[in-house]
């Protein structure tokens, strides 16, 4: 192979690994439908390719049947995925109908290729995928009639991949072609592994967000995606709500930001959601999965969690969350949807959190007040973390490598 040919399909591969590696970030972050999705298409148009190229066969006869193989059955497997990415799969039956057929359809073709001589098959192969793709292609364009911009992305992913599969197809029945048309099938391929990750991760996000919407209903935050306040209060009283005497150990985390209406002041209060915005998904993605959150007040948020091994962390944690927000961000002074992405002004969230290890003995009402004060207490320490002294009995500043397990 042509050394520019094989630096263009080695790009290729590498955004395949790289899918496939951002595949199993997210697959730990719980976001496991994305995840799933995502790696299967990576995985799926990687060892296409590389039946395509020759690379799993000794050539010859024995290519063409492969190809002739793999091909359809590609086609066939990732039918049902656009459909899912579109919202067209429906529910569980449905979808599992659509893949039966859709898989089903790749068999007959892959059985019929068994009459016919090696040649025969792989264009019999070709066709059949040149087909489903450009039905595939004819679907995301009806959907995106609709205005919707997911499948107007879909859409472009299928235009690119059959351009990919036009010059694959070209590479597999000639065998030996010129490097442009090797670029143009990796550059094509490359498009729609970038596009329907993209598409994955817009559908899934939009999915839990829904989720969210639908368990929370009007206590839903939009700003924060947490909790809104008065959900606040329903999650403070179910996580100190028991039904037996016996004290279960409670840990409540508090965190303020006291430039927030400053920055409200100075540039509006276009800025001042952004900024929200941003320091709430800091926050989510710093808090393992057992810790509850929501708002408190309009510049705060209160975090909950009864796991013993986040209460011997709780120290940790509140300085994780203080690195993570005490990054710099360029916020947006604007509320035109055009200007949005454009940098207005530079800003530093000033942290405080306060830290407190309780249990369900003490009022709800009276650990969140304490947990608060402790926060706000916060912004005059050096570390920005507030514990309570048991021995002295006021609040104190959290130490380097001191941990909060005294119960109050």
């Amino acid at each position: 192979m042509d050394p520019i040919a094989a630096g263009f399909w080695g790009a290729f591969f590498g955004t395949a690994a790289l899918m496939l590696g951002i595949s199993l970030v997210v697959f730990l972050r719980t976001r496991r439908q994305v995840a799933l999705t995502a790696a299967f298409c990576a995985v799926v148009c990687a060892v296409f390719v590389a039946a395509c190229l020759g690379w799993l066969s000794a050539g010859g006869t024995l290519q063409d049947r492969l190809v002739a193989h793999v091909a359809p059955l590609s086609a066939g497997a990732l039918a049902p995925m656009l459909l899912a990415l579109l919202g067209l799969a429906g529910q569980r039956r449905p979808t599992l109908r659509v893949v039966g057929i859709s898989l089903a359809l790749a068999f007959v073709v892959v059985a019929i290729g068994w009459f016919l001589d090696a040649p025969q098959a792989l264009l019999l192969g070709w066709g059949a995928t040149l087909v489903a793709s450009a039905g595939m292609l004819a679907v995301a364009l009806r959907t995106a009639r609709d205005g919707s911009r997911l499948a107007a992305g879909a859409a472009g992913g299928m235009a690119m991949l059959l351009i990919g599969l036009a010059g694959l197809s070209w590479i597999g029945i000639r065998h030996s072609v010129h490097w442009p048309v090797h670029a143009i099938s990796a550059l094509g391929c490359m498009g729609f592994l970038s596009t329907m990750g993209a598409a994955a991760w817009a559908r899934y996000s939009y999915l839990l967000e829904l989720s969210e919407v639908m368990a929370h209903g009007p206590a839903y935050d939009p700003v924060t995606r947490m909790r809104s306040h008065s959900e606040t209060g329903q999650m403070v009283g179910d996580m100190f709500f028991h039904r037996d005497a016996e004290a279960r150990p409670v840990g409540v985390v508090a965190v303020c930001i006291g430039n927030l209406y400053a920055l409200e002041n100075l540039h509006g209060r276009a800025a001042f959601n952004h900024a929200l915005f941003i320091c709430a998904g800091r926050l989510r993605r710093s808090v393992p999965q057992t810790v509850e959150m929501g708002r408190l007040g309009e510049d705060g948020f209160l975090l909950l969690t009864r796991s013993m091994e986040d209460m011997r962390a709780l120290g940790q944690l509140a300085r994780q969350i203080r690195e993570r927000l005490s990054r710099p961000v360029s916020l947006s002074t604007s509320r035109d949807p055009g200007r949005i992405g454009t940098t207005g002004t530079n800003w530093v969230a000033d942290v405080g959190i306060g830290v407190l290890a309780t249990s369900t003995k003490v009022r709800p009402a009276q650990a969140v007040a304490t947990v608060r004060a402790m926060a706000r207490t916060a912004w005059t320490y050096s570390t920005r973390v507030a514990v309570f002294d048991q021995e002295a009995g006021q609040i104190a500043e959290l130490q380097v490598d001191e941990t909060p397990l005294s119960v109050v």
